[in-house]
């Protein structure tokens, strides 16, 4: 009966981990193997190749125009008057509000009242507040009038009268200040998800798609119903429709989408300034997808050369951002491809590594309850090495004895098929021999020591253990 294992001690040189088992080398490199196999080269997430996106640079599906090459950081361009959309924020300020005629006075109002040939101790020249109950108080020597409901020329002769009891020659002017019921438009106005603003007792205005003039005369008709010639002044408070975004795809965990606004003035740069400048998981693939207004006409795909824009100061691909641009920056190749095997294998690792081939599994093939079988059992063995190299003996002892489980069923179930698939395939039989070896050079000359197999020539040459 075999003894039992020791711990590895041998360790390969080269750039495996001495710390990670032997099943977890394997099973990478067999994922390497199974991509390489399908096809060198590949893309895996679909993402422009970098030879087309140089091709495409201004045309994409049609024929580019000098005249109409991109804006770039020193050749910059105005944008197009302003389209307000949701959820952008005005700044509305009304400038009169005069309410239409006939006006009539109410409790709180106030009134600006001059009165000429009053007491001189006791002169009437100020704005009143029209008391709760519209009564208009004038100083205790005068007394109060009412003057609630009235229009201003009945008020000014209701006061009129009042004072012909007191003075003798009295002459009134008397104005509205300021209404109290009259509600001031003033501040910011949300653009709301049906394309009007809310100017409150005034009612709504759809404003969407308009641009500041436009949107203007819209409000001041709608004030025109309830005010006397209104005047309103109108700007954007907060820049929220236009806006540009910068996608960082995340080499396997999970992309990255920011979105900022559009004020006119941001360039390639900018936008990486904004995130904090390129991540480890980035490469220096940049490009921009500007998509055709309202889809008609043609997008276009503008590359950008980042490292002579930040390194030497170029201008040539340091594009102005317009709405709507998405600066796309790729993910590093080699990052991302670590990011597949790390998925493919890491539940592998943790659920079927070699910790979960128990004690009694283990003794039972060191038994050789399944060792009868083995003359059929290593097809791949081999095929790869040949009958005369025992080598292939070595790997079948390290299969029966130390291999996860799930391998083991593997290569029972379709080891005799794959075996007849690489017969004539010299490139796919050099990269799975290429693992065995990797196998053999962490437990080679342990494995041939406890079975008894010659090791003169058992552990490879080319990768020996220490």
């Amino acid at each position: 009966m075999p003894r039992v294992s020791k711990p590895n001690h041998h360790v390969a040189t080269g750039w495996l981990q001495p710390s990670r088992p032997a099943h977890a080398v394997v099973l990478r490199l067999l994922v390497v193997a199974m991509t390489l196999v399908q096809g060198v080269g590949c893309n895996i997430y679909g993402r422009p190749q970098r030879t087309a996106s140089h091709e495409a640079t201004l045309k994409a599906n049609c024929e580019g125009d000098p005249a109409k090459m991109p804006a770039k950081e020193l050749a910059k361009v105005s944008l197009p008057p302003y389209v307000i959309e949701p959820p952008d924020i005005l700044l509305i300020d009304a400038l009169r509000i005069v309410p239409k005629p006939p006006f009539r006075i109410q409790s709180f109002d106030s009134l600006q009242v001059i009165v000429e040939g009053t007491l001189l101790e006791q002169p009437i020249n100020g704005i009143y507040v029209v008391e709760p109950g519209g009564l208009l108080d004038l100083g205790p020597s005068y007394g109060k009038v009412a003057v609630g409901g009235k229009s201003l020329d009945e008020a000014q002769d209701a006061v009129f009268r009042h004072l012909k009891r007191v003075l003798r020659e009295p002459q009134v002017s008397l104005t509205l200040a300021q209404a109290a019921g009259q509600q001031q438009v003033s501040g910011e106005h949300l653009v709301g998800p049906d394309g009007t603003i809310n100017l409150g007792t005034y009612g709504s205005v759809y404003v969407t798609g308009m641009t500041l003039d436009e949107a203007k005369e819209a409000i001041e008709g709608q004030l025109d119903k309830f005010l006397d010639a209104p005047l309103v002044s109108v700007d954007v408070f907060s820049y929220n429709s236009k806006v540009y975004y910068v996608i960082t795809e995340g080499a396997g965990q999970g992309d990255n989408v920011a979105r900022f606004p559009v004020t006119g003035n941001e360039t390639v740069l900018d936008a990486i300034a904004q995130i904090n400048g390129l991540s480890k998981l980035s490469s220096k693939e940049i490009w921009i997808a500007r998509p055709a207004p309202s889809g008609i006409g043609c997008d276009q795909v503008l590359p950008v050369d980042i490292d002579s824009i930040m390194r030497g100061g170029a201008t040539a691909t340091n594009y102005q951002l317009l709405p709507g641009d998405r600066v796309f920056i790729a993910q590093d190749p080699w990052i991302a491809f670590n990011g597949i095997i790390e998925k493919v294998t890491a539940p592998f690792e943790q659920i079927l590594g070699t910790t979960l081939l128990g004690a009694q599994t283990v003794y039972t093939f060191q038994r050789g309850a399944n060792f009868g079988a083995v003359g059929g059992f290593c097809w791949v063995a081999r095929e790869v090495y040949g009958e005369e190299n025992p080598n292939w003996l070595l790997f079948r002892a390290w299969l029966l004895t130390e291999a996860p489980v799930w391998l083991r069923d593997a290569y029972v179930t379709h080891g005799e098929a794959f075996a007849t698939w690489i017969h004539d395939k010299p490139v796919a039989k050099l990269v799975v021999r290429s693992l065995m070896d990797t196998v053999l050079a962490f437990r080679g000359a342990e494995l041939a020591e406890r079975w008894g197999i010659d090791t003169e020539s058992a552990v490879p040459a080319s990768i020996s253990p220490r």
